[in-house]
């Protein structure tokens, strides 16, 4: 009974631990998410100013032709982006995310189209690397907290495979797998392809006069100079959406973690009051016992 009784304390005494450590993760992460949550809402501007741009150039210039706007009539590589976490503690994120990656292999194989894959984040280089997939780009360290220059890198990678031709081992289409951050309750995977550009234009009511644009010193050159910050900025909206979800997630999965531990050692420190009130119930009948065997011999020999 007593050794029962020392397993439920240490075990108590670990579970008190965990608690301790998903508690504290659970703070962090809130404390980190407003942060994230507004970087997420500084960058919507500038990509919603740059895609206007862009837009503009193309809508006002039919003759341009840029190498990044180019359709390839029968592709056969394309390159997808997979945006991962660097630590764990975050639940199903990282498994939703290579989840989807996987379903999108699948449809771009059955279209004829290899994939490749660019994997951002120690938790989807170490999947990759598990299974022996080979990566045509890898990048950590800055899930949680990227920079515009960790996505001009990636970026500049991406760009410089797309420009070269499949046969010579570059690709024909660019796509991003990601997390976006709807609420904190709520991150959605989000497949998305970057390149070739697809510029929608938004429709103006008919009594509305478009604006005139000129472009100096020429459409091309300006597209020249949009393009790549264009995808840069689609790569980074990617990268902050993905950092907020991941902290929202690691949040809900740190608390109810800390919940369920905190259940465990309810029902363990139950078990360890039953188990202690047994000892003592134990000995109590064994004083007893010992006392009337005693009291027996006494009146034996009397």
């Amino acid at each position: 009974m007593g050794a029962q009784l020392r397993l439920l304390r240490r075990r108590v005494s670990a579970v008190k631990s965990i608690a301790k450590v998903t508690r504290a993760q659970e703070l962090i992460a809130s404390s980190r998410i407003m942060k994230a949550q507004q970087r997420v809402a500084a960058a919507v501007p500038y990509e919603r100013e740059i895609t206007r741009a862009v837009t503009a150039v193309l809508s006002n210039s039919a003759s341009v032709d840029h190498p990044l706007t180019a359709t390839v009539e029968n592709p056969t590589r394309a390159a997808v982006l997979v945006v991962t976490s660097d630590r764990g503690f975050c639940g199903g994120f990282n498994a939703a995310v290579l989840r989807e990656t996987e379903a999108l292999a699948g449809l771009l194989r059955g279209e004829g189209i290899e994939p490749t894959p660019f994997v951002t984040g120690r938790k989807g280089l170490a999947w990759h690397r598990f299974r022996g997939r080979e990566m045509g780009g890898e990048w950590d360290g800055f899930s949680d907290n990227p920079a515009y220059a960790d996505a001009k890198r990636i970026a500049e990678t991406l760009i410089e495979a797309f420009r070269k031709p499949a046969d010579e081992g570059g690709v024909d289409e660019i796509h991003i797998v990601y997390t976006q951050f709807i609420s904190m309750l709520t991150q959605k995977v989000q497949v998305t392809r970057v390149l070739p550009l697809q510029v929608e234009e938004a429709e103006v009511e008919s009594s509305e006069v478009p604006p005139y644009y000129e472009f100096e010193p020429s459409a091309e050159a300006v597209l020249n100079e949009l393009l790549p910050r264009y995808v840069e900025s689609r790569i980074y909206n990617a990268l902050l959406q993905s950092a907020a979800s991941e902290l929202a997630a690691r949040r809900r999965a740190m608390k109810s973690a800390t919940d369920n531990a905190n259940e465990m050692i309810d029902v363990l420190t139950r078990e360890m009051n039953q188990a202690r009130q047994a000892e003592i119930t134990q000995e109590i009948s064994e004083i007893v016992g010992g006392a009337n065997a005693l009291a027996d011999a006494s009146a034996g020999k009397e």
